[in-house]
């Protein structure tokens, strides 16, 4: 019968016995003092940091960059990123082609349609407003005798200023400094209208108090209503001008992502090449080919519409603004000639040099001087036949319009009255300026058409050669895309 040894020492060749591992627990450490519902705690419990010498966790970005350069190291890898790139730089040559060319567009537009009809417009109002304001003291000066195409001519002015005043301020923003001008405008010409009916009444009982009122009228116009005009005028002119600005600039982003696209398609297959001694890759062909036709059309196309836009607006709006001063400068010489005859010199200037003069006739030779400047400029800008001979023909007309005025003034002067007017609205055996003028408004009317259809002519030819392109380029881009995915495809294809 053995006996164990005495004492505490385990036997040799055993170890003292040990608890069994507990495995690590998920919840919170247990405080001391007993557990976290006894003693009434809440929340989330600390974070244990992360045990010394452990790795730090890295980043989704970062761990991309490693799996991007791992695939780097092989060819299937280096071609899969070679499709991608290829595929992402011609959708961005398209996408950026498509939205360039569309604002481009829509501003060549806005300029056939818009802005520069909305400017003829605006200067059909000056004209109206000036053209009724002559016939009311044309037929001021002939009494009670006034003629019925005089008075028809007026009214058709009035109606015509009304009915574009309505049209220019449906195109206005409310609240913009042109529906201000035109709402002024519209308060304007009803008091005016009112006015010139007062002088016409006064004038036909023949009392003198009808010349104040037409004076007053005049000065209503003059001073308050063709200012506004004006004004109106240069607003719409402003506005076409940033449409031709935004028209016309060439859109070298896209022009460079597509040589950048161009030449990243030539090396990636100058490297095919050179890998597999393959001349042609069909897919990657197939995305050269696309992105050089939208190249090539993108450059061409807006070459071509940058000419077109060009020349409207060299032989179009520039000589259609031209013409329009001399047509307004003529009516407003035709109205301060006539009343230069009404006041009868109640209305004077004196000069800078102390020199006192008859303000209307003063006026007048305000008024010819611009038409003869405007019209020789309107000859210089035209360039047919069709468009210089009604200009050489209200010049004419100018030339002998300047000497029956210079009669009928010395008329005037030396006291013989009804000379004076014969020889401005009398019949046409009396050869008066009223011919003359009437010759100028005609010609200069025949020119502003010919100018109108120039514009219309270049304009149209201009947006015609971007129509298309923004949906032509994007629909180009996506099919070369597709391409170079393809062609890289291929390659892939044979290390399967």
């Amino acid at each position: 019968m053995t006996h164990p040894p005495k004492g505490s020492a385990a036997p040799p060749g055993q170890g003292a016995p040990t608890m069994p591992a507990v495995p690590a627990q998920s919840g919170p450490p247990r405080p001391p003092g007993g557990s976290p519902l006894a003693q009434g705690g809440f929340g989330t419990p600390p974070v244990s940091p992360p045990a010394p010498g452990a790795a730090p966790r890295r980043t989704a970005w970062a761990e991309g960059v490693d799996r991007l350069r791992a695939a780097a190291t092989t060819e299937p890898g280096r071609l899969r990123i070679i499709g991608a790139l290829l595929a992402l730089l011609v959708v961005a040559f398209g996408s950026v082609t498509a939205w360039q060319m569309t604002e481009r567009s829509a501003a060549a537009d806005n300029v056939l349609h818009s802005s520069q009809p909305l400017s003829a417009s605006a200067a059909d109002i000056y004209r109206s407003l000036a053209d009724a304001n002559t016939a009311a003291s044309s037929g001021f000066l002939a009494g009670g005798q006034e003629s019925k195409a005089t008075r028809d001519r007026y009214e058709e002015d009035i109606r015509t200023a009304a009915a574009k005043l309505i049209t220019a301020a449906n195109s206005s923003e409310p609240g913009s400094p042109a529906a201000r001008t035109i709402s002024r405008l519209n308060e304007l010409l009803p008091e005016y209208k009112g006015l010139i009916e007062r002088a016409r009444a006064n004038n036909r009982q023949g009392y003198p108090l009808g010349g104040a009122y037409l004076r007053y009228a005049n000065d209503t116009m003059q001073h308050e209503m063709l200012p506004k005009a004006e004004q109106l005028y240069k607003s719409e002119n402003r506005r076409l001008n940033a449409d031709y600005a935004d028209a016309k600039p060439y859109p070298w982003a896209a022009i460079a992502l597509g040589a950048v696209a161009l030449g990243a398609l030539a090396w990636a297959q100058r490297r095919n090449y050179h890998r597999t001694n393959r001349v042609l890759n069909q897919g990657m062909a197939a995305a050269t080919a696309a992105s050089l036709v939208v190249l090539l059309w993108l450059t061409v196309g807006h070459t071509v519409a940058r000419s077109g836009l060009n020349e409207s607006y060299d032989h179009g709006v520039r000589s259609l603004n031209v013409l329009h001063d001399a047509q307004i400068a003529s009516l407003k010489a035709r109205g301060n000639e006539n009343l230069t005859l009404v006041s009868r010199g109640a209305e004077t200037k004196t000069l800078a040099d102390k020199t006192t003069v008859d303000l209307y006739d003063y006026g007048f030779d305000q008024d010819m001087k611009t038409l003869t400047k405007g019209l020789a400029v309107a000859a210089d800008l035209a360039n047919d036949r069709s468009g210089e001979q009604p200009v050489e023909a209200a010049t004419a007309n100018m030339k002998v319009w300047k000497q029956r005025h210079a009669e009928a003034r010395r008329a005037d002067n030396d006291g013989e009255y009804q000379l004076a007017l014969d020889r401005v609205i009398g019949s046409p055996d009396k050869k008066p300026t009223g011919e003359c003028f009437d010759g100028v408004d005609k010609n200069l009317g025949i020119a502003l058409t010919h100018e109108q259809d120039e514009f219309q002519r270049a304009a149209g030819g201009g947006l015609d050669a971007m129509t298309g392109l923004p949906l032509g380029a994007a629909v180009l881009a996506v099919l070369a895309a597709a391409g170079a995915v393809l062609g890289i495809g291929r390659r892939l294809s044979e290390y399967r």
